[in-house]
């Protein structure tokens, strides 16, 4: 595998993730897949472990909410692929953890990019990260979901910066961006 980075960015429900499932599938190599969701409800709980039973067996699977890049840099074995599902869930865990106030917002959500690009910079692997494009819709009523918005939308524009490919995602079909 090559050295590269795929950024997959799409609305909720787009079929950003199984694109990026599809794509780690259709490699020969080894799978590494990050998530970073955390179970905060039944519903959620529910949601992780529907993406638990869609992921081939073979794949090793990282949870990873918050400190990503550090934690990948960490679990790495020579993975020939690895998958980052997603970058929307990582920025909110970063700026507002489960059942916490703020936590610096955009610096912390900084420092979580910075932690990932670091560990995308060492690592041989392929790279695909999902993230949600959050900037179509209305403002956020809130400081908080402003902030929010604005941090995920810093991310994805880095992100985007540093990948080879950018794919967006509507009604599932992908259109290539770069």
């Amino acid at each position: 595998m090559d050295h590269r980075l795929t950024l997959i960015l799409g609305g909720a429900r787009s079929g950003k993730s199984a694109l990026a499932g599809k794509l780690a599938e259709g490699t020969s190599g080894r799978v590494l897949y990050v998530a970073t969701a955390e179970a905060g409800d039944e519903e959620m709980a529910a949601r992780i472990a529907a993406h638990r039973a869609a992921r081939p067996v073979a794949w090793r699977t990282l949870e990873a909410p918050r400190n990503a890049g550090s934690e990948i840099r960490a679990a790495e074995k020579g993975e020939e692929v690895i998958v980052v599902d997603c970058i929307t869930l990582l920025i909110a865990n970063a700026i507002a953890p489960l059942g916490q106030a703020p936590a610096g917002g955009s610096g912390a959500a900084a420092r979580e990019v910075e932690g990932l690009l670091d560990a995308y910079g060492r690592s041989a692997a392929e790279w695909i990260v999902v993230s949600n494009e959050v900037g179509l819709g209305l403002v956020p009523e809130t400081p908080m979901g402003r902030e929010y918005r604005d941090a995920l939308g810093r991310a994805n524009q880095e992100l985007a910066a540093l990948a080879d490919a950018v794919l967006f995602l509507v009604a599932g079909i992908p259109m290539v961006v770069k």
